[in-house]
């Protein structure tokens, strides 16, 4: 699989370092859509602040992949659902942590129908 960052330079606004327009994956071989995963431990009980459901959220985004000889490097797709717009930075900081700097394609929305006690909730898709 080859993934080539899609980014024009004319035409449209700039991507940030963080993100990019378009991801094109050439001659991908398996495709993996990820749910929203919420930051729960493995009893299904969410971590008390952000910076807890992030860290779950990730480890989940490396064990569900993994059930398909994946890592986070198949990544090529990301929406993050958030309750709060002050969630932005760190989710954003979370996810560069986790992609180990690598932008994709991404989106965030602020939503407000998450159980009350999730504050974050991440869809991924993988190519692999």
């Amino acid at each position: 699989m080859e993934m080539v960052e899609r980014n024009p330079m004319t035409g449209i606004y700039p991507a940030s370092p963080d993100y990019l327009h378009a991801l094109e994956v050439k001659q991908p071989s398996r495709l993996l859509f990820v749910s929203g995963t919420m930051g729960l431990d493995k009893a299904g009980m969410a971590a008390a602040d952000l910076d807890g459901q992030l860290a779950l959220v990730w480890t989940n985004l490396r064990t569900i992949p993994a059930s398909a000889d994946m890592t986070v490097d198949n990544i090529v797709r990301l929406t993050s659902y958030l309750r709060d717009g002050a969630f932005m930075e760190a989710n954003q900081n979370a996810r560069l942590r986790a992609l180990g700097g690598r932008a994709v394609p991404t989106t965030a929305i602020i939503v407000e129908t998450l159980s009350d006690d999730w504050l974050v909730e991440i869809e991924i898709m993988a190519d692999g």
